[in-house]
């Protein structure tokens, strides 16, 4: 049912200027969706959407697009200032980094939300990826690869 309504208020905020809680609760009962306010403001918040200016004032709801280039650059950057090497065994695509940066560099990857990867874990100086496959294993390190030259 929550991937129907989330579904739904998809299409309806792309149909709809919808500038309030109230009011996207208002079209989804209309839909057949009986929802409460605090219902829709937690879809809201799964969702990521944001508001964004309408032409001529006021607002509306849309959809949060997963990582904006500024935020994309700096999680390069910290991959690239971190960076000593990598190896692939398998799936299990091994990064060498910096003494205290293999965290940073985890953290940014997820963040990048990478589909390649299924995990990963860091310690000081060494962070592990898991990709689904040893194929994905040698595109996710051909990505970063790419990123970081």
């Amino acid at each position: 049912m929550k991937i129907e309504r989330h579904s739904q208020i998809i299409r309806l905020i792309s149909q709809y200027d919808i500038e309030t809680q109230e009011e996207l609760a208002e079209k989804l009962n209309e839909s057949g969706f009986q929802v409460t306010q605090a219902t829709v403001s937690r879809d809201i918040r799964e969702l990521k959407l944001t508001k964004i200016s309408k032409p001529g004032g006021g607002s509306r709801y849309a959809v949060l697009q997963s990582v904006d280039q500024e935020m994309s650059r700096k999680y390069t950057n910290v991959l690239r200032t971190s960076f000593q090497s990598m190896d692939l065994a398998q799936n299990i695509l091994v990064v060498k980094t910096v003494s205290g940066m293999a965290m940073a560099a985890a953290a940014a990857l997820d963040e990048m939300q990478i589909p390649e990867i299924v995990g990963s874990i860091a310690g000081d100086n060494t962070l592990m990826c898991v990709a689904r496959s040893a194929d994905e294993g040698l595109v996710l390190m051909e990505k970063i690869r790419k990123m970081i030259v």
